[in-house]
C-alpha cells in the first residue's frame, strides 16, 4: 500500500497554510482549494513547524452570556414575579436569550413557549409562535402550508391572530375549530333583520345603485352626517358618487353588507376595493370584515407579497399580521424575498409596520438570528441588527443586539466599528462583550492593549473559563498554557484549550500524547473540528484506518464539512483515503459494527454505519441506527436529521410510521408517538413497531399495571425478525422492567441472554440485580467487566461507584469527572460527603464547579438547599429562582422557595 504523508497544515481545521495532500496520481492543492491531476508524488515527512501559531482563534459567540447565568436567571424570575401581564412575554423572551447562550435548547424552547403563552398583542403572538416554529423546524412532520395547524393550541396560526392575554391558552381548544372569522358583524345599533326598503340611489359611472339610507348611514359617522345631517345629500334621493373610489359592483356589496352585516362571496379585488372605501369613509365594521376576509386568503409567501404593500397602505392590521405570519413561518427561505425585504428592512418600512403595530425588538431579533445563521457576513444581518438596536426596550435587549452587531462587523474585518459596538454592549452591562473589545484591539495590532483589556476582565468580574481563554490568546509560552489549563479547570467544555495543547504536542513530534489530549474532549463532547484534528494526527502516524474513521464520523455530523481551513470538502479527503484502507464487504461491515457496538465505541460504530450507507444509501434502517448513535453521543440535531432521513427512505408505510413515531417521541409528544406505533402494528407486526410502542407506553402510562403490557410488547418484539444489536437492546429493556417489578430471576435471565449476543451494556443491569439481591461484591465485579470492555466507560465508572466502599467510590467518581466532566452526579456526591463532614463552604464550592459550565437543576437545587442550611437565605433564594427558571414545576424547589421566602420575609 502506498503511503499518504501529512504535510504542514494537517494538524488543525483552522490552520491557514496548507500544502498538498497527494495519494498516487491525485493531488489536492489545499493552498488554493483546487483539485488537480499530477503524476508526481510528495514523500515529504510531516512538518511540525508553526502549527500552534497557525491555530485560529476561537470565535466570539453572538449570544447573551452573563458572567453569572444563575444570577441573571434569578433577576428575570424575580421581575416575572412582580411584572404586569404586558411585560411577561418580554421577560420570558429575555430568559430564552440566557438559555441560548448556555446551549440549552430544551430550556430555550420552554421559555419561548412561556413567552408565547403570555403574549398580549397579535404582533407578539405571531412573532413568538414563528420563533418557536423556527427553533423546531427540523422536527416538523407537517411540511405543507405555513398556515396549516398542528392541532397544538400554542402553535395554531389562527390563535396568534387573536389579541388578548390568555395564559391558559395551551389548555383551550384549537382556534381552528371556531366559526368563520368574518361571520356576522353587527352594524352599529341598526337591526339587520326583516325586509328593508331602498329609498336612496347612488349614481356611479352612469349606473344606479339602490340602497337604504338608514343602513348606509349606520356604517360610519361620516355617512350618518352626510345622509341625516345638514348636508344637501340628506334631502336628496339620488346622490352622485362617481369620484369616491368605488365601482357600482363595490357599492352594491357595501349595500348588502349594510343590510346583512356580513360580506357575500366576492372576488379579492372587490374586497380590496371595499377596504379602501371603508378607510375613506371610516366604516370600521366594514373594514374589519374586509381585513379578516383578505387575511384568510393569505396562504403562501406569494400571497403575502401580493397583499402586504396594500395592507400597509390601508392600515389593515389583521391582513398585515397574516402576511407577516406567513413570511415568518416560512423562514429562512422567505428572508431572501426582495419585495418583502424592501418593505421590512429599510427604515421607512419599519415606520410603516410600526404604524400598524408590527415593529418590535422581537421580530428583528428573530430575523437577525436567521440572517446570521444563513450568512454571518451579510449586509442583511447588519441592517436587521441595527433595527433591533433601535427597537430595544430593555438593557438586556440592547446589549444583545449591540453585541451581535459587534460580532458581525468583527467577522467582516471592520475592527474599529466592532470595537465601538462591543464597547456599547459592555456599557449596557454585558461583560462578555469586553472579550470582543480585546479581540478588536488585537486585530488592530494592539496586542498589549488587548492583554490589558483581558486582564482587567479577570480583575473586575468573577473569574470564568472564557476569561482565562481570552487572555491566553495574547500571551505565549508557559503563561499561555497556564491560562489555558485554568480555563479548562473552570470550564472543561471549552474546546480551544484541548486543541491548542494537542497542537503544541504535535509541534514537539509527540503524536501519541497529542491524540490522547484531543481524546480527552472527544470522550464527552464530539464535534467535527476535534474529529478533524484527530484525523490529521492519525495521518501523521499513517493510521489511515483511524483517519478514515474520524472523517466518516465528522461527515455524519456535518455532511458538507470543509477541511483544511474550509478549502477541501471532507468527502474529497475520504475518497483519497479510501485508496489506502481495506475495502469491506457488507458482511465485513456488519461484523465491524457488532465489534464496535459491543465495545461501546460509538464513534467507530458511526463510521461503520456511514460506510454501509455509501453502498446502500436508500436504507431507512441504517439512518435510524445512525440516529441512535448520535443521540448517545449527545448530538441531537444531527440525530434528528438522520431520523428524518430514515423516514424519507422508509421502504414501507409501517416502517415510515415507526420513524415518525420516534420523531414525535424525541420531541416530547409521547402519546402521539404511541398512536404512530399502533398504526404501524395494525399494518404489519414488526420488531421496531412493538419496541417503539413499549418504549412510549413505559414513558406515558402511570398505571402500575402498564409494566405487564410493556413486557408483553417487548416479548412480541423479540418474536419478530431483527438483528442481534436491536434484540440485545430489547432484552436489556425487558430486564429493566422485570427489575422494576422485582422479578429479579427473570431480569437476570434477560440480561444474560443480552450478554450472549454481545449487548455489553447488560452488565450494568445484571449488576443492579446482584445489588438488589444483597451481593454488592458481585455487582462491583459485574461493572468492572463493563469498564474493561467499554471504550466509552464514564457511565460505567459512575455506576460502579454505587457498589464499592467509600474510598473506592470516591476514586471511581474522580475518574468519571476526568473522563466526562459533564456528568454531575460525582459533584453532588462529593458535595454531600463534604456537607456530612460539616465542611459547608467546600461542599458549596464543589457544586459551584459544575454549575459554572452546566445548567443542571439538580445541582443547583442542592446548592440552594445547602445555602439554606448555613443560613444564607439570599443565595438560597437566588438558586431557587434559577432552578424554577429551568423547570417552573420542580416540586422540591417550589417547596424550598416557599420556605426560604417565608423565612426571609420573617
Amino acid at each position: 500500500m502506498r503511503s499518504l504523508r501529512m504535510t504542514e497544515g494537517f494538524k488543525s481545521s483552522y490552520m491557514h497554510s496548507v500544502s498538498n495532500i497527494e495519494t498516487g496520481s491525485i493531488s489536492v492543492s489545499a493552498a488554493n482549494g483546487k483539485h488537480s491531476r499530477t503524476s508526481s508524488y510528495n514523500e515529504a515527512s510531516p512538518s511540525t513547524s508553526c502549527t500552534v501559531a497557525q491555530l485560529a482563534d476561537p470565535c466570539i459567540q453572538p449570544y447573551f452570556r452573563p458572567v453569572d447565568y444563575v444570577e441573571s436567571l434569578a433577576e428575570i424570575h424575580e421581575e416575572l414575579e412582580l411584572a404586569g401581564d404586558e411585560d411577561k412575554a418580554r421577560l420570558y423572551m429575555e430568559q430564552s436569550f440566557v438559555f441560548r447562550g448556555l446551549g440549552e435548547s430544551k430550556m430555550l424552547r420552554r421559555s419561548l413557549r412561556s413567552a408565547r403563552q403570555h403574549a398580549v398583542t397579535v404582533h407578539d403572538k405571531l412573532v413568538l409562535a414563528a420563533w418557536l416554529k423556527y427553533e423546531k423546524r427540523a422536527e416538523e412532520l407537517n411540511e405543507g402550508s405555513p398556515t396549516a395547524c398542528t392541532r397544538r393550541r400554542l402553535e395554531c396560526p389562527q390563535s396568534a391572530l387573536v389579541p388578548g392575554f390568555a395564559p391558559k391558552l395551551a389548555l383551550e381548544p384549537c382556534a381552528c375549530e371556531s366559526p368563520d372569522a368574518d361571520g356576522a358583524l353587527l352594524v352599529d345599533e341598526c337591526s339587520t333583520s326583516g325586509s328593508v326598503r331602498n329609498d336612496i340611489v347612488f349614481l356611479i359611472e352612469n349606473e344606479r345603485v339602490f340602497c337604504n339610507r338608514q343602513r348606509i348611514s349606520c356604517l360610519s359617522c361620516p355617512f350618518h352626517a352626510m345622509l341625516n345631517g345638514c348636508f344637501s345629500e340628506s334631502r336628496a334621493t339620488e346622490i352622485e358618487f362617481s369620484d369616491n373610489g368605488i365601482s357600482p359592483a363595490g357599492m352594491r356589496a357595501v349595500d348588502e353588507f349594510s343590510k346583512k352585516g356580513r360580506l357575500g362571496i366576492l372576488a379579492p379585488e372587490l374586497v380590496l376595493e371595499l377596504l379602501s372605501f371603508a378607510n375613506r369613509f371610516c366604516c370600521e365594521h366594514l373594514k374589519e370584515a374586509c381585513d379578516k376576509r383578505l387575511a384568510a386568503l393569505v396562504h403562501s409567501t406569494q400571497d403575502a407579497v401580493a397583499f402586504l404593500d396594500y395592507a400597509l397602505e390601508e392600515s389593515a392590521q389583521v391582513l398585515v399580521a397574516s402576511c407577516l405570519q406567513v413570511f415568518l413561518r416560512e423562514l429562512p427561505g422567505s428572508l431572501q424575498n426582495p419585495q418583502i425585504a424592501a418593505l421590512l428592512f429599510v427604515p421607512e418600512g419599519r415606520k410603516r409596520f410600526e404604524m400598524v403595530g408590527h415593529s418590535s425588538f422581537g421580530i428583528y431579533s428573530l430575523l437577525s438570528q436567521v440572517a446570521m445563521e444563513e450568512d454571518m457576513n451579510s449586509d442583511l444581518s447588519v441592517v436587521l441588527l441595527e433595527r433591533a438596536v433601535e427597537c430595544a426596550s430593555s438593557p438586556r435587549q440592547k446589549a444583545l443586539a449591540l453585541h451581535q452587531l459587534g460580532c458581525v462587523t468583527f467577522n467582516r474585518k471592520m475592527y474599529n466599528e466592532a470595537q465601538e459596538f462591543f464597547s456599547a454592549a459592555a456599557s449596557e452591562g454585558h461583560v462578555y462583550s469586553r472579550a470582543g473589545i480585546a479581540r478588536s484591539k488585537y486585530k488592530r495590532g494592539l496586542r498589549l492593549a488587548a492583554f490589558a483589556e483581558a486582564s482587567s476582565i479577570l480583575a473586575t468580574a468573577k473569574p470564568a473559563g472564557w476569561m482565562y481563554l481570552e487572555r491566553a490568546l495574547y500571551c505565549d509560552g508557559k503563561e499561555k498554557l497556564t491560562d489555558l489549563n485554568k480555563a479548562t479547570e473552570l470550564d472543561p467544555t471549552l474546546l480551544y484549550p484541548y486543541k491548542y495543547r494537542s497542537a503544541a504536542l504535535m509541534d514537539e513530534q509527540k503524536i501519541h500524547p497529542a491524540i490522547e489530549e484531543i481524546n480527552r474532549v472527544l470522550g464527552f463532547k464530539v464535534t467535527p473540528d476535534c474529529l478533524e484534528l484527530r484525523a490529521y494526527f492519525c495521518l501523521a502516524l499513517q493510521d489511515y484506518q483511524g483517519a478514515t474513521r474520524d472523517v466518516r464520523a465528522l461527515l455524519t455530523l456535518d455532511p458538507s464539512y470543509l477541511m483544511y481551513s474550509g478549502r477541501v470538502p471532507a468527502g474529497q479527503l475520504l475518497r483519497l483515503l479510501s485508496q489506502h484502507v481495506d475495502q469491506w464487504t457488507k458482511a465485513d461491515c456488519w461484523m465491524q459494527l457488532y465489534d464496535h457496538w459491543s465495545s461501546v465505541d460509538d464513534i467507530g460504530s458511526l463510521a461503520v454505519v456511514h460506510q454501509m450507507l455509501e453502498s446502500d444509501p436508500g436504507k431507512g434502517l441504517l439512518f435510524f441506527r445512525q440516529s441512535l448513535l448520535l443521540l448517545r453521543l449527545n448530538c441531537p440535531k444531527a440525530a434528528m436529521r438522520s431520523l428524518r432521513l430514515a423516514r424519507e427512505h422508509a421502504s414501507s408505510d409501517h416502517e415510515r410510521l415507526v420513524y415518525e413515531g420516534w420523531i414525535l417521541y424525541d420531541t416530547g409528544h409521547r402519546e402521539e408517538a404511541l398512536l404512530k406505533a399502533e398504526e404501524s402494528v395494525a399494518i404489519q407486526r414488526s420488531f421496531e413497531a412493538f419496541f417503539l410502542k413499549a418504549y412510549a407506553l413505559a414513558d406515558t402510562s402511570l398505571d402500575p399495571g402498564s409494566s405487564a403490557k410493556v413486557v408483553e410488547l417487548l416479548e412480541e418484539a423479540l418474536k419478530c425478525p431483527s438483528d442481534g444489536l436491536r434484540k440485545g437492546q430489547a432484552l436489556n429493556n425487558l430486564g429493566s422492567v422485570y427489575v422494576d417489578c422485582r422479578e429479579l430471576k427473570l431480569a437476570a435471565d434477560r440480561y444474560v441472554s443480552a450478554l450472549k449476543i454481545r449487548h455489553t451494556r447488560a452488565h450494568q443491569g445484571l449488576a443492579r440485580v446482584h445489588h438488589l439481591e444483597g451481593d454488592r461484591k458481585s455487582a462491583h465485579e459485574e461493572m468492572t467487566k463493563l469498564i474493561e470492555k467499554a471504550r466509552n466507560n464514564a457511565s460505567a465508572y459512575e455506576k460502579r461507584s454505587e457498589y464499592g466502599e467509600r474510598d473506592m467510590t470516591m476514586a471511581d467518581l474522580d475518574k468519571v469527572t476526568q473522563l466526562d466532566p459533564l456528568r454531575t452526579y460525582p459533584y453532588r456526591y462529593r458535595a454531600a460527603v463534604l456537607m456530612d463532614s460539616h465542611r459547608e463552604k467546600e461542599a458549596i464550592a464543589e457544586l459551584s464547579k459544575a454549575i459554572a459550565f452546566k445548567a443542571d437543576l439538580q445541582v443547583l437545587h442542592l446548592r440552594a438547599a445547602f445555602h439554606e442550611c448555613i443560613g444564607d437565605l439570599q443565595a438560597s433564594l437566588r438558586d431557587c429562582r434559577g432552578v424554577l427558571s429551568m423547570d417552573p414545576n420542580h416540586q422540591d424547589t417550589l417547596e424550598l422557595h416557599h420556605r426560604v421566602h417565608g423565612r426571609e420575609a420573617y
